[in-house]
This record gives structure tokens, sequence and C-alpha cells, in this order.
């Protein structure tokens, strides 16, 4: 897929991305408005992602993300969907659906592709490595390169993830060659956490609890507590991951509250457990050692639902 062939002939082009936009949603659609941008300044090209997180806002022009989801273009000539099926785009599928040409680039195995084209390579590290496959290199300035490698980093845990192949680590130093500071970056985006993030974490490690005799662990907060720190969902970026580095487990289950008996659940293995699987069960989606889906119930509730299917797998028998 070449982005420059796609967007040939058009005036008007949108692009969106998942709702609550993660790093990679957010470096794949900075980076793809960014390169539009320079490369095709007749274009005109609209960005709508619901609220940037904060850690991510240094990313140029960032600025101009829509996330009132208005626009006075009936129907774009092109509309991307980056690291998602339209089906997680919130307010910006409507501008899918309208688009006379719809471009789907995603690396969740879960996506059979929902675009007129489609580049959906599940064993991708990211939206970001797709995007910048699609990309003239030759056109890309440091601020792209800026955009789509806080996105492989954010994705691959900074390379530290299975979904890290050769590949994602050539792409990986092409773009640290267009001069940027790649150690601050990696510090800002990945490990730097605000006073609130610090003690909201230090909170859900304090009340975590491991089962399955010590290799399942999970954390819940509430929206209680989350009202409490006057913490924001993105604020709880990471913790999943912290709690699987816990000597001797082997899956991680981080729960939030939406709102009264529905959260959001995000999923980590070391291996033996296909969270994937097990998040697609219930609505959701990911990749084998790193999922999410959202879940209605007790907190209670959702645990034993879950802890039933990472049973089986780490016992050595299929989830179906």
């Amino acid at each position: 897929m070449r982005i420059d062939e796609i967007v040939k002939g058009a005036k008007t082009v949108g692009i969106g991305g998942h709702i609550r936009p993660d790093g990679d949603c957010v470096g794949s659609t900075m980076g793809l408005y960014l390169y539009l941008n320079k490369n095709f300044p007749e274009l005109k090209v609209d960005i709508f992602l619901e609220k940037i997180p904060e850690s991510y806002r240094f990313i140029e022009k960032s600025e101009e993300v829509n996330s009132d989801f208005t626009s006075d273009v009936e129907s774009y000539d092109v509309f991307f969907a980056l690291d998602c099926g339209k089906e997680r785009l919130g307010s910006a599928e409507k501008f899918f659906d309208a688009a006379k040409k719809t471009v789907n680039i995603d690396h969740h195995v879960s996506n059979a592709g929902t675009g007129d084209e489609n580049y959906i390579v599940p064993t991708a590290s990211s939206a970001c490595e797709l995007v910048y496959n699609c990309l003239d290199k030759e056109k890309m300035d440091v601020n792209i390169a800026q955009a789509i490698y806080m996105g492989i980093v954010t994705d691959t845990g900074v390379f530290k993830y299975s979904n890290t192949s050769p590949d994602t680590m050539k792409v990986a130093a092409e773009l640290i060659g267009f001069g940027f500071d790649f150690g601050s970056l990696i510090d800002h985006v990945f490990y730097e956490k605000s006073y609130v993030q610090n003690q909201i974490m230090g909170r859900a490690l304090l009340e975590s609890m491991v089962f399955m005799d010590g290799e399942c662990i999970v954390s819940v907060v509430s929206r209680q507590t989350m009202d409490f720190y006057m913490a924001e969902s993105s604020d709880l970026d990471g913790i999943v991951s912290q709690l699987l580095l816990t000597t001797g487990t082997e899956c991680a289950i981080f729960m939030y509250e939406l709102e009264s008996m529905q959260y959001k659940v995000s999923l980590r293995s070391k291996g033996k457990v296909n969270v994937a699987k097990i998040a697609e069960l219930f609505g959701g989606g990911g990749h084998a050692r790193a999922a999410g889906c959202t879940m209605n119930g007790t907190q209670h509730d959702i645990i034993n639902s879950l802890s039933e299917y990472i049973d089986r797998d780490l016992k050595g028998v299929s989830a179906n």
C-alpha cells in the first residue's frame, strides 16, 4: 500500500483512530497527518481522535486534533481508520461510513479489514510500523519520524514484547536516523509518570491479589478511587504491565470502572495464556500477550468469568 497513490486526486482526507487513543493510535494517525500536511498542502486533511493523553501532546500539531467530531465536509474523498476497525472509531465512524473511499491499516488479529482497501498484518509490531511501510521515506521529516517511533515504542514495550521483530528494529533504526532524541522520548512516553499516576499505580499494586497458585494477579480500580485521585483513564496506563512483572505470575488482569457494573479490562500474559482469544470471547481483542475488552457485572463476577478461561490455558486446555 502506498499512501501517495491512495490520496492521488483527492481533495479531502479524514483520519481516525480508536476510542481511548494509546501511543500507537496517536503515533500512527499523527504520523500520517503530518506526512499529508507536509507533502500535499493542497489537501484538506482532518484528524479525529478523542482527547490525547498529555504525554503524547509533544507531537507536532497535536493541538490540531478534532475531538469534537464535527466537520464541514459531508463526505471525505478518502478516510483512514488506523490501529482499529471502523467499529472502534467511536464518533468518527460516521465519517468513515460516508467517505467515498475507505482505508483500514491495522495490526490486530481480530480485525478482518473494514475498508475498501485494507493493510492488516497481525504479525507487525504496531500500526505505526505499517504506516511507515506505506510512506515515501524521502518525503519524511523528523516530526513524522518522532510520531511513528513513539507508537512503536509504546506498543512494543520499548522493544520488549513478543511483537518486536527484526523488521521492527530495522524500522526503528531508520527512524532514529532522522536525528531526534530517542532516549528522552522513551523516558517521556513510557517511563515518566505524573504524581497522580504514581499515586494510583501505587494504590493498584498495594490492593492487588494473586491467585491460581500465584500464576495470576488482579487489581481493580473503582470509579470512586479514580475520582479521589482526580485520575483519567490515561493515568492508568502501564499498571497492567507492572502487575505482570510480579515474580511467578503468568497472567495479569487490570480493571477499572467505567460506570456502575461496567469495567474496562486489560489482560497481559507471559506466553502460557492467549489473552487475545479470551478477550475476543467477551467482545474485545488484541494480541496473544496483550489484549482487552469491556465487561459488565460486578468485579467478582468478571474475574470469575475470566479466570475460567485463564485456568484452561494454564493447564494446556483450549479456551474454545
